[in-house]
């Protein structure tokens, strides 16, 4: 098995406080990092580099984790151009939201459908995204779940169950009958190709109760819960997911003191998503009342198309540093480890030994450069798992 150093890094996030610096982001200044396979084997000072058989000079750029894009809906056909350029306008626009995703995805190919859940893939890989959560949601019936779900597994790692996105049209006089299809016979067609449930705990979506019945169904067969709570509204959504030890609350934007606390004294990761809030002119997330209460963040798209259509975790970092009270240093944080601890992780979003060789180099020698040049392509080099694929 070869080995790779790349050297003359600038600055080296490694996320692990044990080396170098001591600080969260564990900083290596004049470093390198040792690649054999697929996992990271050495970091430390350059001048300390063990012997390799290849070699790559970072030439003084800063290399950080690829990021770890823990919240995206990918496996969708259409376009909502319209419905953001109205929003944008001031209008109203009423011509069906996420009900206009579902007609199109459902009318789409397999091939089309994977077709763009690829592209999409790859537009984020260049913009330093090693690992990717994506969700159904876009189907909302037994047969377009699954499919949606067997698309996404070919090409993800980490997959969810969103049936519970919103009432199919089809039950929009029968909520309590499209719990038992989400619970019954479409949990049982989507389980085997998931890790995750996922379900849309808000008013117009479902209640408190409705969501408990979709997470605790999942959680029979073996999926792992994960919440979008308390993105419109306040609601049950955050409290839920801490009761059931959900990985991650996802949006978090209307938190009550009761919220935060539960966050702060649990494991569900609040996984902030300011795209969102960029395409909707919403409020937006309060990061800082988080972190300081104790709570574990992370950063993530949101990526899909109708309220925020960007897979560029640099530009999530930069509007979570401008808007939401995040350092830079605390925003890359949670746009790697943060993300990975989301999706319950250790062997992603660091540079440590025996994690695996997901790195981003940028055309900058620091990673506060993703928060000082906001919308610069500062991204020259990706690997994954030990390959460069930038």
């Amino acid at each position: 098995m070869s080995s790779t150093v790349i050297s003359n890094i600038a600055t080296l996030v490694t996320n692990d406080p044990s080396l170098g610096d001591c600080s969260s982001l564990g900083l290596v200044r004049d470093a390198a990092v040792v690649i054999e396979g697929d996992r990271v084997v050495w970091t430390g000072e350059s001048s300390k580099a063990p012997a390799t058989d290849n070699r790559v000079d970072a030439g003084g750029r800063a290399v950080l984790p690829g990021f770890v894009d823990s919240h995206s809906h990918l496996v969708f056909a259409g376009d909502r151009t319209e419905e953001f350029n109205a929003r944008m306008s001031g209008r109203p626009y009423s011509a069906g939201g996420i009900r206009t995703t579902v007609a199109a995805t459902r009318a789409a190919s397999d091939a089309e459908l994977e077709a763009n859940l690829t592209r999409h893939l790859t537009e984020a890989l260049r913009q330093g995204t090693t690992t990717f959560e994506t969700k159904s949601g876009y189907g909302l019936t037994t047969e377009d779940e699954a499919r949606a779900l067997r698309l996404a597994a070919r090409h993800t790692d980490e997959v969810t169950f969103l049936g519970a996105h919103i009432v199919a049209p089809e039950y929009a006089g029968d909520p309590a009958g499209y719990v038992d299809l989400v619970t019954g016979p479409m949990l049982d067609a989507c389980a085997p190709h998931a890790r995750w449930i996922d379900v849309f705990c808000e008013k117009g979506a479902f209640d408190g109760d409705q969501a408990r019945a979709v997470l605790t169904a999942g959680r029979a067969k073996g999926l792992h819960p994960r919440v979008h709570a308390n993105q419109l509204s306040y609601g049950p959504g955050v409290r839920l997911a801490v009761e059931l030890d959900a990985a991650s609350a996802d949006h978090c934007t209307h938190l009550t003191d009761a919220d935060v606390d539960a966050l702060a004294n649990s494991r569900t990761v609040a996984t902030l998503l300011p795209g969102a809030e960029f395409s909707t002119r919403a409020d937006w997330p309060d990061a800082r009342r988080l972190l300081d209460a104790g709570a574990t963040v992370a950063l993530s798209t949101d990526c899909n198309p109708g309220s925020s259509f960007t897979s560029s975790v640099p530009f999530c970092i930069a509007l979570a540093v401008r808007d939401m009270g995040m350092t830079p240093d605390e925003a890359v944080w949670s746009a790697t480890a943060g993300g990975a601890a989301a999706l319950r992780r250790t062997d992603i979003g660091r540079l440590a030994p025996g994690a695996y060789a997901d790195l981003t180099l940028l055309d900058a020698p620091s990673h506060v450069h993703l928060a000082y040049r906001p919308g610069v392509p500062l991204v020259a080099g990706v690997w994954r798992r030990g390959v460069r694929e930038v």
